[in-house]
């Protein structure tokens, strides 16, 4: 595998995230978990991104057989889309995916099936590559709050659903922080301002559930954290403020899907809303940029979350009849 150079910024307590270079810079995250010389990684991005990982590694002196596991908080692509690739790189290491994602990973057709609905044929090959099945022996389902020991660390998984029903967070009481995947939204770092982080929501397809995100913020919270490590983008702290603006995100999704609910096309409908609402969201925190540098960072999220919302309202529709 040819060696590439990992952008990575030094956190807290072991904690090292990587910048998979997904879509663009400061986009998507992979976090190396170090404890006393053994390892873990929590989500991997894409195939292109498992070299980063590996270069992360040594970044810390650390090799290949030094990792023990594998965490997958969801097994959207962009997440644990180079799972496969990297646990062939990984002697020693577990993977850990929700009782849900499990068979996905083992056998991928599906996945991939569900993931070019989305995006189509050609852009899934161009953004994804080949997805790489994972051995079933070395695939670990864990129970709600199960906990896994990294040489002492003790980290724990909590079931979170909302964001899609093979969600999980992974609790980590040693850095006081919890890896949240998606379940506790978006925060990129360019919408940092000196009021602090941006955050909004994520309803990407095909599980978006307005009820369990509510509750899956409030699971999150409940374990008192001082900082979340989001997989898009990294650390985010002042969590109280964080937390009543994702539940409002989630209010105002609702809202914005509720009211084109008749639309002829509910895409067409929603989506302009979504750019709208998202923009907004920027400029009243303080983002200083043009309406092209804000359609360049928010472009992917603006598509997904009304594609999101529009699968929701297909369900709703479904469960009336």
């Amino acid at each position: 595998m040819p060696a590439r150079h990992a952008q990575t910024t030094q956190l807290n307590d072991g904690i090292t995230a990587i910048d998979t270079e997904y879509a663009r810079a400061l986009q998507d995250a992979s976090h190396l978990i170090v404890a006393d010389g053994r390892a873990a990684f929590v989500d991997t991005g894409t195939n292109d991104s498992v070299p980063l990982l590996i270069d992360a590694l040594r970044q810390q002196e650390l090799d290949v057989a030094d990792v023990d596991y594998v965490f997958l908080t969801h097994i959207h692509l962009d997440h644990a889309g180079g799972a496969g690739l990297l646990m062939q790189e990984l002697p020693n290491a577990e993977c850990i995916v929700h009782p849900r994602g499990i068979a996905h990973m083992i056998d991928p057709t599906r996945l991939i099936a569900g993931t070019e609905a989305v995006y189509g044929i050609e852009e899934t090959r161009q953004m994804y590559g080949e997805i790489q099945p994972i051995d079933e022996a070395r695939c670990v389902a864990p129970n709600d709050e199960q906990r896994f020991d990294l040489n002492g660390r003790k980290m724990q998984v909590l079931y979170t659903e909302g964001h899609a029903l093979h969600h999980y967070c992974l609790n980590d009481p040693a850095s006081h922080g919890v890896f949240t995947g998606d379940s506790f939204g978006v925060s990129y770092r360019e919408f940092d301002t000196a009021a602090g982080e941006l955050i909004f929501p994520t309803s990407t397809p095909t599980h978006f559930d307005p009820d369990a995100a509510h509750a899956s913020i409030d699971r999150i919270m409940a374990c008192q954290p001082e900082q979340l490590y989001l997989t898009h983008y990294s650390r985010v702290r002042n969590l109280d403020r964080l937390a009543a603006d994702m539940h409002a995100g989630i209010d105002a999704y609702v809202a914005m899907a509720l009211a084109n609910k008749e639309a002829t096309d509910p895409q067409a409908a929603i989506e302009p809303k979504m750019s709208e609402y998202l923009k907004s969201r920027a400029r009243e925190h303080g983002f200083k940029g043009d309406d092209d540098a804000l359609q360049s960072i928010l472009e992917i999220d603006i598509r997904l979350n009304t594609l999101g919302l529009v699968s929701w309202l297909q369900r709703l529709k479904k469960q009336r009849l």
